[in-house]
């Protein structure tokens, strides 16, 4: 080939090149999820963003830049946000978006006149009120009422008009209400979005005294770039085990790395007043801990039939699907939860200019980055405000095959083999789907393993060819409850000084040896009593310092309640590890009748560890070896699976030890082992005199 003819050659490979570029691909990005969107004839559209394309597109980058002081949400910076989203016609072709309203602007407020009204007072309907003028007819979505002496809380109705003959009802029962001695403020009321120039206020007087100062009103009006309203999104919830004066739940997300900037919570009874915290699971070192994301003091007053409450909790937006929520409850009933909602930050509209024909989103590949259309060159020229709405139809899952490629995890799920021959237990986890997991590690394991101290060394999961599985150890931030059998001791026992009467003996027995530090809490059904309460435990003979059976007493403390109308708190006290599984619990009951106590629980440290497991595979789990370091996995990629995927909870099935252990201990066992070794050295002894008795007798 001559030189001519190879520059033609690379000439219309290029042309070719260039040609291919400006083409739509020939094998479109595969996606995980598609829905069709519904725009009602062609031009401009705006699209507001909804929760099931935050929890299937790529997430954004949330970044906090400020809160808004009525509702304590806060607006983000979408930056990289949604970078998945690909929009197509009919044939295939893709259509260019914009996100709009970025940085969200403020509200302008801007004053009205009043305009005063007649009042109404009959035996049937006690009101008063105004109406204000703003002037000219504005898009208005909030109105605020301030000049008002506190304390104060009212129920108010809001309507609203452009010609002041036909009224829209805006708020139907709303509360304003300014009350510093409880701190909550609430002088504004939200609701959707219209065009008016006319507001009235009217004032129920029913219950409350008649308002005579003349207030001074605003009337928020939207910017032109405003985003949609919040989005707002109920969430499962369930009561998790507690220590006393705690309520915990545990919170579960639609997905993770969602843009929530707070909690709403619904909760029944009357007066609240509590503080309240919410935690997430985080990596730390080689671990999962809970982390504090936000935290709040809840309150509510109630008057007859009105309320004023700050029941919204603040939080950073969590990367993990799912939340604790802790409410310090002090001496009163458990919170009594009823609902939560997760509350999303502010975010920008998607402006699109739609064919005539069917328009489909498609998203849900990591993989791709943000595109940038032509569409860019037109953002200064958009008034969001004025486009017409387009809305979402039903998501769907594109293939199955595709969404098990989108969630497997990007790791080997296999490690090393081992025999878990050489563990005293080994425990089968039970079969189930795939996907990520949590197996709670009970009060066996917490015991038996080599524990928190050596960061579960010893602790192995398996598969049924004795592969490891890589797992991340994660601290819950509720403690492990377990129920405990109490007797009270007819006689004292022998190691109690029988010098002092009038105490009551308590047994309280453990479901196993070995646990660490524990919580052991007390319930009674006393409302009035004070009594000394001490735990102790009763430890054999050392042969050296101690030639007895002997009380070793762990902790005193005093129990007090005088409240007949309250239930009394439950007792925690704090014991250090036992030597065994029983201790005793005695009550100085003085010249009383003895204090009943009902129950007992024993608190622990919870833990549990995360993996992934495949469909139907069966999984063990070994533990018992003093010769293992803590395994090494490669936790910088397993780490972002696991925080960004939701986990199913699996318990372990009962421990049962090895053969090999079962036959050393019963080989093995304290009471053989010194009685071998004492015929051993009477034997011993038998030789040696023997051996010194023939040669005297030579």
């Amino acid at each position: 080939m001559t030189t001519r003819a190879l520059r033609c050659g690379v000439l219309v490979l290029a042309l070719g090149a260039v040609t291919a570029s400006g083409q739509p691909p020939a094998t479109p990005p595969a996606f995980r999820f598609e829905r069709p969107i519904v725009t009602v004839g062609a031009g401009p559209r705006r699209l507001a963003i909804d929760v099931p394309l935050l929890v299937g597109a790529a997430p954004f980058r949330t970044v906090i830049r400020r809160r808004d002081p009525a509702t304590r949400a806060a607006s983000v910076t979408p930056s990289d946000g949604l970078r998945d989203l690909r929009l197509y016609d009919a044939s295939g072709v893709e259509v260019g978006y914009l996100l709009v309203g970025d940085p969200p602007a403020a509200p302008i407020y801007k004053p009205a006149v009043i305009l005063p009204v007649a009042s109404v007072d009959t035996p049937a309907q006690k009101t008063s009120g105004f109406e204000a003028d703003l002037g000219e007819l504005l898009l208005i979505d909030r109105f605020r009422i301030d000049g008002i002496e506190p304390p104060f809380l009212k129920r108010v109705t809001l309507e609203a008009s452009g010609d002041r003959e036909h009224w829209t009802l805006l708020v139907a029962e709303g509360t304003v209400f300014d009350l510093p001695d409880e701190r909550l403020y609430q002088t504004e009321l939200r609701f959707t979005a219209g065009s008016f120039r006319y507001v009235r206020v009217t004032w129920d007087d029913a219950n409350s005294a008649r308002v005579r100062q003349t207030p001074a009103v605003f009337a928020g009006q939207l910017p032109p770039d405003a985003p949609p309203p919040p989005l707002a999104r109920p969430l499962v919830f369930e009561r998790r085990a507690s220590e006393p004066g705690r309520s915990r739940f545990r919170l579960r997300l639609p997905g993770a790395h969602l843009p929530i900037v707070a909690l709403d919570l619904d909760a029944g009874g009357g007066h609240i007043l509590r503080d309240a915290s919410v935690f997430q699971s985080q990596l730390s070192g080689s671990q999962l801990t809970p982390v504090l994301v936000g935290q709040g003091t809840l309150r509510r007053v109630v008057r007859g039939d009105l309320t004023a409450s700050a029941l919204r909790l603040p939080i950073d937006p969590p990367t993990d699907p799912q939340l604790d929520l802790v409410v310090v409850d002090g001496d009163n009933p458990p919170f009594d939860l009823r609902g939560v909602a997760a509350v999303f930050a502010e975010l920008p509209w998607i402006y699109l200019e739609a064919p005539g024909g069917a328009l489909t989103a498609r998203y849900g590949n990591a993989t791709l980055v943000s595109p940038r259309y032509d569409l860019e060159a037109a953002r200064s020229q958009v008034r969001i405000q004025s486009i017409a709405d387009a809305h979402w139809g039903e998501a769907r899952a594109r293939t199955s095959d595709e969404n098990a490629a989108g969630a497997a995890p990007p790791l080997p799920t296999v490690g090393a083999s081992l025999d878990p021959g050489l563990f005293r237990y080994v425990r089968a986890v039970p079969a189930g789907n795939a996907g990520l997991v949590a197996l709670g590690l009970d009060a066996s394991v917490l015991a038996h393993s080599a524990g928190a101290n050596r960061q579960f060394a010893d602790l192995r999961v398996v598969d049924a060819a004795n592969r490891q599985i890589p797992y991340i150890v994660e601290q819950a931030s509720e403690p492990l409850s377990l129920d405990v059998a109490v007797e009270r001791l007819a006689t004292p026992p022998r190691t109690l000084s029988p010098a002092r009467s009038g105490r009551s003996v308590y047994r309280v027995k453990y479901p196993v040896a070995g646990l660490p530090e524990t919580r052991l809490v007390l319930s009674t059904t006393a409302r009035v009593f004070e009594r000394g309460v001490s735990v102790a435990e009763e430890r054999e003979p050392d042969n050296v310092r101690r030639r007895d059976a002997w009380l070793d007493t762990i902790t005193t403390t005093r129990w007090v309640h005088a409240d007949q109308d309250k239930p009394a708190m439950p007792l925690t006290l704090s014991v250090r590890p036992l030597h065994a599984t029983e201790l005793l619990v005695i009550v100085d009951e003085g010249d009383n009748t003895p204090l009943p106590i009902g129950n007992a629980r024993v608190l622990l440290p919870a833990y549990r560890i995360r993996l992934f497991r495949e469909s139907g595979a069966p999984l063990r789990v070994a533990y018992g070896r003093t010769d293992l370091g803590p395994p090494q996995y490669d936790l910088a990629l397993l780490a972002p699976q696991v925080l960004g995927t939701p986990a199913a909870d699996v318990a372990i099935d009962a421990e049962q030890p090895t053969a090999a252990n079962v036959t050393t201990a019963s080989v093995v066992s304290p009471r053989l082992f010194w009685g071998a070794l004492a015929i051993a050295v009477i034997v011993l002894l038998g030789l040696i005199a023997r051996l010194l008795r023939k040669p005297a007798a030579s």
